[in-house]
Protein backbone atom coordinates (compact mmCIF):
# COMPACT_ATOMS: atom_id res chain seq x y z
CA UNK A 1 0.00 0.00 0.00
CA UNK A 2 1.11 3.48 -0.59
CA UNK A 3 -0.13 6.06 2.12
CA UNK A 4 0.12 9.64 1.79
CA UNK A 5 0.70 11.71 4.79
CA UNK A 6 -0.35 15.75 4.99
CA UNK A 7 -0.07 17.64 7.94
CA UNK A 8 -0.53 21.11 8.47
CA UNK A 9 -2.56 23.36 11.06
CA UNK A 10 -5.34 23.48 8.16
CA UNK A 11 -6.88 26.52 10.17
CA UNK A 12 -8.70 26.70 7.83
CA UNK A 13 -8.48 23.80 5.49
CA UNK A 14 -9.07 25.25 1.90
CA UNK A 15 -8.58 24.41 -2.10
CA UNK A 16 -5.15 24.56 -2.16
CA UNK A 17 -4.69 21.99 0.48
CA UNK A 18 -7.27 19.83 -1.14
CA UNK A 19 -4.98 20.09 -4.48
CA UNK A 20 -1.97 19.83 -3.16
CA UNK A 21 -3.67 15.75 -1.50
CA UNK A 22 -5.83 15.48 -4.84
CA UNK A 23 -2.48 16.04 -6.95
CA UNK A 24 -0.12 13.88 -5.00
CA UNK A 25 -2.33 11.18 -4.75
CA UNK A 26 -3.06 10.72 -8.22
CA UNK A 27 0.76 11.56 -9.59
CA UNK A 28 1.88 9.39 -7.46
CA UNK A 29 -0.54 6.36 -7.14
CA UNK A 30 -1.21 6.66 -3.64
CA UNK A 31 -4.02 4.71 -2.20
CA UNK A 32 -5.27 6.97 0.10
CA UNK A 33 -3.73 10.32 2.00
CA UNK A 34 -3.80 10.65 5.76
CA UNK A 35 -4.49 14.62 6.83
CA UNK A 36 -3.17 15.32 9.98
CA UNK A 37 -4.04 18.66 11.70
CA UNK A 38 -1.32 19.00 13.59
CA UNK A 39 -1.83 19.67 17.99
CA UNK A 40 0.65 21.71 19.17
CA UNK A 41 3.00 22.67 16.73
CA UNK A 42 7.11 23.41 17.29
CA UNK A 43 7.01 25.69 14.96
CA UNK A 44 4.43 28.10 15.64
CA UNK A 45 4.65 28.82 19.41
CA UNK A 46 3.42 31.91 18.86
CA UNK A 47 0.24 31.95 16.89
CA UNK A 48 -2.70 31.55 18.52
CA UNK A 49 -4.02 28.25 16.66
CA UNK A 50 -8.06 27.40 16.65
CA UNK A 51 -8.60 24.01 18.60
CA UNK A 52 -7.81 21.34 17.50
CA UNK A 53 -11.23 19.70 17.21
CA UNK A 54 -12.72 21.87 15.64
CA UNK A 55 -10.04 22.25 12.85
CA UNK A 56 -10.48 18.62 12.33
CA UNK A 57 -14.11 19.08 12.14
CA UNK A 58 -13.51 20.95 9.31
CA UNK A 59 -11.19 18.55 7.56
CA UNK A 60 -13.68 16.37 7.97
CA UNK A 61 -16.08 18.35 5.75
CA UNK A 62 -13.90 19.14 3.31
CA UNK A 63 -13.40 15.78 2.17
CA UNK A 64 -16.56 13.78 3.39
CA UNK A 65 -17.62 11.63 0.54
CA UNK A 66 -13.90 10.99 -0.84
CA UNK A 67 -12.68 7.70 0.52
CA UNK A 68 -9.44 8.27 0.03
CA UNK A 69 -8.80 10.93 2.05
CA UNK A 70 -9.08 10.31 5.99
CA UNK A 71 -8.85 12.42 8.89
CA UNK A 72 -6.65 11.20 11.53
CA UNK A 73 -6.84 13.10 14.69
CA UNK A 74 -3.23 11.20 16.43
CA UNK A 75 -1.86 14.65 16.68
CA UNK A 76 -4.47 16.00 18.21
CA UNK A 77 -5.20 13.47 21.07
CA UNK A 78 -1.04 13.20 22.38
CA UNK A 79 -0.04 15.58 24.43
CA UNK A 80 3.10 18.22 23.99
CA UNK A 81 4.38 18.83 20.53
CA UNK A 82 3.71 17.64 17.80
CA UNK A 83 6.71 16.48 16.01
CA UNK A 84 6.75 14.63 12.35
CA UNK A 85 9.12 11.81 13.09
CA UNK A 86 6.70 11.02 16.30
CA UNK A 87 3.82 10.63 13.69
CA UNK A 88 5.44 8.94 10.87
CA UNK A 89 7.12 6.52 13.26
CA UNK A 90 3.18 5.95 14.73
CA UNK A 91 2.39 5.49 11.38
CA UNK A 92 4.77 2.83 10.26
CA UNK A 93 4.18 0.66 13.22
CA UNK A 94 0.43 1.36 12.67
CA UNK A 95 0.55 0.57 8.55
CA UNK A 96 3.61 -1.58 8.95
CA UNK A 97 3.53 -3.17 4.78
CA UNK A 98 2.54 0.63 3.81
CA UNK A 99 5.30 3.40 1.89
CA UNK A 100 4.96 6.11 3.37
CA UNK A 101 4.59 9.44 1.56
CA UNK A 102 5.42 12.73 3.45
CA UNK A 103 3.50 15.23 1.60
CA UNK A 104 4.66 19.11 2.05
CA UNK A 105 4.95 22.73 -0.07
CA UNK A 106 8.35 23.75 -1.00
CA UNK A 107 8.02 26.52 1.64
CA UNK A 108 8.15 23.80 4.67
CA UNK A 109 11.17 21.46 2.62
CA UNK A 110 13.56 24.87 3.21
CA UNK A 111 12.88 24.69 6.58
CA UNK A 112 13.06 20.67 7.13
CA UNK A 113 16.66 20.65 8.34
CA UNK A 114 15.50 22.32 11.56
CA UNK A 115 12.89 20.28 12.26
CA UNK A 116 13.31 17.48 15.06
CA UNK A 117 15.26 14.40 13.37
CA UNK A 118 15.08 15.00 9.33
CA UNK A 119 17.06 11.97 8.66
CA UNK A 120 14.87 10.35 10.21
CA UNK A 121 12.03 11.78 8.94
CA UNK A 122 13.45 10.62 5.66
CA UNK A 123 13.97 6.98 6.60
CA UNK A 124 10.39 6.69 7.23
CA UNK A 125 8.98 8.33 4.48
CA UNK A 126 9.69 9.63 0.93
CA UNK A 127 9.31 13.35 1.28
CA UNK A 128 7.07 15.12 -1.38
CA UNK A 129 7.25 18.70 -2.33
CA UNK A 130 4.89 20.64 -4.56
CA UNK A 131 5.43 23.89 -6.11
CA UNK A 132 4.74 27.17 -4.73
CA UNK A 133 1.81 28.58 -6.77
CA UNK A 134 2.57 30.23 -10.25
CA UNK A 135 6.30 28.98 -9.32
CA UNK A 136 7.98 25.73 -10.84
CA UNK A 137 9.22 23.02 -8.46
CA UNK A 138 12.58 23.77 -6.90
CA UNK A 139 15.17 22.30 -9.01
CA UNK A 140 17.77 19.53 -7.67
CA UNK A 141 20.46 21.76 -7.17
CA UNK A 142 17.93 23.79 -4.89
CA UNK A 143 16.65 20.81 -2.94
CA UNK A 144 20.24 20.13 -2.40
CA UNK A 145 21.09 23.58 -1.37
CA UNK A 146 18.12 23.34 1.34
CA UNK A 147 18.65 20.35 3.26
CA UNK A 148 21.95 18.92 2.12
CA UNK A 149 22.84 15.93 -0.38
CA UNK A 150 21.76 13.00 1.75
CA UNK A 151 18.32 14.19 2.70
CA UNK A 152 18.11 15.46 -1.41
CA UNK A 153 17.99 11.63 -2.35
CA UNK A 154 14.83 10.83 -0.63
CA UNK A 155 13.03 14.00 -2.14
CA UNK A 156 10.07 13.74 -4.95
CA UNK A 157 9.01 16.53 -6.57
CA UNK A 158 5.44 16.98 -7.54
CA UNK A 159 3.93 19.95 -9.92
CA UNK A 160 0.50 21.23 -8.81
CA UNK A 161 -1.78 23.54 -10.31
CA UNK A 162 -1.41 27.01 -8.99
CA UNK A 163 -3.88 27.66 -6.12
CA UNK A 164 -2.39 30.89 -4.26
CA UNK A 165 -5.06 30.95 -0.88
CA UNK A 166 -3.31 31.35 2.56
CA UNK A 167 -5.21 30.28 5.86
CA UNK A 168 -3.71 33.43 6.97
CA UNK A 169 -5.58 35.43 4.44
CA UNK A 170 -8.50 33.41 5.12
CA UNK A 171 -8.95 34.25 8.90
CA UNK A 172 -8.32 38.02 7.62
CA UNK A 173 -11.21 37.67 5.24
CA UNK A 174 -13.12 36.31 8.17
CA UNK A 175 -12.57 39.30 10.43
CA UNK A 176 -13.22 41.88 8.04
CA UNK A 177 -16.57 40.57 6.79
CA UNK A 178 -15.40 39.56 3.09
CA UNK A 179 -16.52 35.93 2.99
CA UNK A 180 -14.48 32.77 2.03
CA UNK A 181 -16.90 31.38 -0.91
CA UNK A 182 -15.24 29.75 -3.12
CA UNK A 183 -11.82 29.81 -1.60
CA UNK A 184 -13.22 26.68 1.07
CA UNK A 185 -15.59 24.11 -0.02
CA UNK A 186 -19.01 24.80 1.20
CA UNK A 187 -19.57 22.65 4.14
CA UNK A 188 -16.63 24.34 5.83
CA UNK A 189 -17.56 28.24 5.30
CA UNK A 190 -21.17 27.03 6.93
CA UNK A 191 -19.45 25.29 9.70
CA UNK A 192 -17.01 28.47 10.52
CA UNK A 193 -19.83 30.98 10.20
CA UNK A 194 -22.33 28.59 12.17
CA UNK A 195 -19.23 28.10 15.26
CA UNK A 196 -18.36 31.86 14.57
CA UNK A 197 -14.63 31.02 14.10
CA UNK A 198 -11.78 34.05 13.44
CA UNK A 199 -15.25 35.82 13.62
Amino acid sequence: MKLGILGGTFDPVHYGHLVLAETCRLKLSLDHVRLIPAGTPPHKTDIKITDGHARADMLSLAVSGYPEFVVDRREIRREGKSFTVNTLTELKNDFADAELFFLMGADSLRDIPTWKDPEGIAQLATIVTVNRPGLPPPSSSQVIDWVGENLARKVQLVTMPGTDISATELRGRVRDGDGLRFLVPRAVETYIDEHQIYA
